[in-house]
């Protein structure tokens, strides 16, 4: 293996002292504009990268950035979801010149062993913070390591009462000030009104039995999808004898399990809403080997849109949201909080509902 150029190596080359080459290369005064051209033009012949680790020692920066991910590991090969949002976060970082440390772990305390491992080690200069949490524990953390953060999918908030206190100027929503030093800003996804456009379909085709297959049911977006859900049907006057949600880990197994299970009730939906495109696929597979067709008897909706949505026969109505535009909006907002910037709110483009073949009205029978 090569051995990686020293300032010793730059500074024997260019004929100058070690510490010319420091200061030259850290952008110090102690040379001339002359010597410090010919010092970094000879670094870039040697092809001589700065040490992060020494760097960060010194209290620089460490030109990184985490994300770290608290799920079954095995739902996350065939979810194109993070895929997505990590080609989004990529884009930005990559063009900043800033590297993504990436880490997949058992449970969210083992997340948090890994943000004070990282903080420790200086090992990254903030995180991406995705699957916010009820009664989540890590933005406490966050502000007691002082680590600078920026949650992804964070709920739009309910509505404060009149009279409920203080609120930030119009259209400046204000990001979280934690004990410590940290600030954690955030990009906020509208599940409620996604849910209602899902809601709107469904009930404009004659669907009065529906069931949501739900996500894993910690995660706060999973309860408000599933509370959106309660409100929207109520709204259109169907109680929870009609409309309701089951929870799964978003595999396809469950998404499985829990469409076959529903299935077989004495009074089964007539459309099924599915949290991401696996269940949806999986869940359409069951129906056509009970013989139930989709749209004919069963309408299936996918929470995310994706290539599966669009290549499976019938192609699924789904939700279509920028997901990698999602994550260009997270780390866009961790780097110019890094950068010094005010910690704030970003919300996300709408997601829009995509009517496709696997949605029709129910047969007239079935909602008598």
């Amino acid at each position: 293996m090569a051995r990686r150029p020293t300032i010793k190596d730059i500074a024997r080359q260019a004929g100058v002292s070690e510490s010319a080459v420091s200061f030259a290369l850290n952008d110090r005064p102690g040379v001339s504009q002359d010597t410090r051209a010919r010092i970094r033009r000879v670094a870039e012949q040697l092809g001589w990268q700065p040490n992060s680790a020494a760097r960060a020692l010194s209290g620089e920066r460490s030109g990184a950035v985490g994300l770290v991910l608290a799920r079954p590991a095995h739902t996350l090969g065939v979810e194109s979801f993070f895929l997505q949002l990590v080609s989004g976060i990529q884009e930005v970082l990559s063009a900043a010149r800033t590297a993504l440390l990436f880490q997949v772990v058992e449970d969210i305390d083992a997340e948090c062993a890994v943000y004070r491992r990282w903080w420790a080690e200086r090992r990254v200069d903030g995180v991406l913070v995705v699957d916010p949490r009820m009664r989540d524990p890590r933005p406490a953390l966050l502000g007691e390591l002082g680590l600078p953060a920026v949650t992804i999918g964070e709920p739009e908030p309910e509505p404060e009462p009149a009279g409920g206190g203080s609120s930030p100027a119009p259209g400046v929503p204000a990001a979280a000030v934690l004990p410590g030093s940290a600030v954690v800003s955030s990009v906020r996804a509208d599940d409620a009104g996604a849910m209602a456009q899902v809601l709107d379909h469904l009930h404009g085709l004659g669907h009065r039995r529906i069931v949501h297959i739900a996500g894993l049911p910690g995660l706060a977006h999973t309860v408000r999808r599933m509370d959106s859900l309660r409100t929207e049907a109520a709204r259109r006057g169907l109680g929870p004898d009609q409309v309701r949600s089951v929870v799964t880990d978003y595999s396809d197994a469950e998404g499985a399990e829990a469409t076959r299970r529903v299935l077989a009730e004495p009074q089964p939906p007539t459309a099924l809403v599915y949290d991401n495109d696996v269940m949806a696929v999986a869940g359409s597979a069951v129906a056509a080997e009970l013989g139930i067709p989709v749209p004919g008897r069963l309408s299936v909706v996918a929470w995310d849109d994706s290539a599966l949505c669009r290549v499976t026969h019938p192609r699924l109505t789904a939700l279509v949201r920028d997901t990698a535009g999602f994550g260009r909006l997270a780390a866009e907002e961790l780097l110019a909080v890094l950068a010094g910037g005010p910690p704030g709110v970003r919300i996300s483009e709408q997601p829009r509902l995509e009517p496709r073949e696997s949605t029709a009205p129910p047969p007239a029978h079935t909602e008598s």
